[in-house]
């Protein structure tokens, strides 16, 4: 007596799956959808009151002041994440690229 093996089709989509998955595009067909204008419209309005907000909500109209400081002698700046770092922090150095 011989027991013949059925190949297994990993790729098929799995009954249950198929069915929810049919399930779910039919409840997005269903449903209505907004027309482009009022979606066009709700950004617009949520952009008017996002200006001047910082995350926190609070609403700022002061003018930010940074003082950049030059590189200095012992410093350069890396070629691949272009930020300042130490001489002391080169890995290599290639066509004058640190």
């Amino acid at each position: 007596m011989r027991i013949a093996k059925v190949a297994t089709d990993y790729d098929e989509v799995r009954s249950d799956v198929k069915e929810s998955q049919e399930r779910s595009l039919e409840a997005l067909q269903s449903a209505s959808a907004p027309d482009a204008r009022s979606v066009v419209n709700e950004l617009d309005e949520a952009d008017a009151l996002d200006e001047g907000l910082t995350p926190g909500g609070e609403i700022v109209a002061e003018e930010l002041i940074v003082q950049v400081i030059p590189q200095a002698a012992d410093e350069f700046t890396c070629y691949s994440c272009f930020l300042v770092r130490h001489r002391s922090q080169i890995a290599r150095e290639s066509s004058g690229h640190a």
